[in-house]
């Protein structure tokens, strides 16, 4: 994509935007379009906001850049900056150096204020905008076929949402890895997901809601340990792999209430590993059991996410009061 040259070209763009990853990826996009990346080494100049001082900035975007029309300057985490030198912002947003583009990367921008309507005639505003919990399939999805040209269907993708979780930038990176492990196919399944990224976490989990289920609950409290043991990063996940098996549980007792047979379960669900375990789980279990887990499990995500519990114990607590 040739980078944007044009005089009339806006002088100064704020991304705003709470999630980290997000923001980067409009960064990124931006400067594609600003600045080719064989003339960055000379024309892009980014600061952290946190040690960079408003004369340094303004200095930059007023020396003329060797190779490129205009020097872009990135200020990045630029809250504090903003709040700092608001006054002497205004002044540059009245009147913007000619030779620089300035971009700040902040995560709250306030429409009212005199800085935010000056930036409307001087600028443009970019919002990452966060992405809805029922959108992440779709956002994981769609990144695998614009980054990879990779086919993910929905309920592939939500199974990644669910053992990964709702940070986009998570979600990527496994969808890099997957990219990779599946090499020249054009397809990424669950089995790849499993295989990949998963077996720990789903079979870990599926082991400890057995132990649960048989009221077994020194044996699901060690297995479930055993899990945070060998990967610490389980801990963060867990509730999500938890979440996982409790809605297949969940759907497949609905389907067989409606008279669905074990083998249109196992294909409309893709239930293949562990076939007759994940059935024999399913006939000591009730659907408002089931939807009683999954509840509850909302509720320590949300607690977790608050700040109000940590993972392991919410899940110990959970693990413990099911299998009495």
């Amino acid at each position: 994509m040739a980078a944007e040259t044009s005089k009339n070209a806006d002088l100064i763009y704020v991304i705003f935007g709470k999630d980290e990853f997000l923001v980067t990826r409009q960064l990124s996009a931006l400067l594609d379009k600003l600045i080719e990346p064989e003339h960055r080494d000379m024309g892009l100049w980014q600061a952290d906001a946190k040690t960079v001082t408003a004369t340094e900035v303004f200095d930059e975007l007023r020396t003329l850049s060797f190779l490129s029309e205009k020097k872009v300057v990135v200020i990045k985490d630029a809250d504090g900056f903003v709040t700092d030198n608001r006054d002497r912002l205004e002044k540059y947003f009245d009147s913007p150096s000619s030779a620089g583009v300035l971009v700040m990367m902040v995560s709250k921008w306030a429409g009212n204020t005199r800085l935010a309507k000056k930036l409307s005639k001087a600028g443009k505003l970019i919002t990452a905008d966060e992405i809805k919990p029922r959108d992440l399939w779709s956002f994981a999805s769609s990144y695998a076929s614009e980054q990879w040209q990779k086919g993910m269907s929905r309920p592939v993708a939500q199974m990644l949402v669910d053992l990964v979780g709702d940070e986009p930038g998570r979600l990527c990176s496994e969808v890099d890895k997957l990219a990779v492990f599946v090499d020249k196919a054009k397809t990424i399944t669950a089995k790849d997901i499993e295989s990949l990224i998963g077996h720990n976490r789903v079979f870990g989990a599926f082991d400890v809601i057995d132990s649960m289920i048989a009221g077994n609950a020194a044996s699901a409290i060690s297995q479930l340990r055993n899990m945070f043991a060998a990967d610490r990063s389980n801990e963060y996940i867990v509730v999500g792999a938890f979440a996982y098996h409790f809605r297949r549980l969940f759907s497949a007792k609905a389907l067989m209430t409606k008279g669905a047979s074990q083998q249109q379960v196992a294909k409309q669900l893709n239930i293949w590993n562990k076939r007759n375990e994940f059935f024999a789980q399913l006939n000591k279990m009730t659907l408002e059991q089931a939807g009683s887990y999954l509840m509850q499990l909302a509720r320590i995500d949300y607690g977790i996410k608050t700040g109000g519990m940590t993972p392991a114990a919410a899940i110990e607590s959970l693990v413990v009061k099911a299998a009495s």
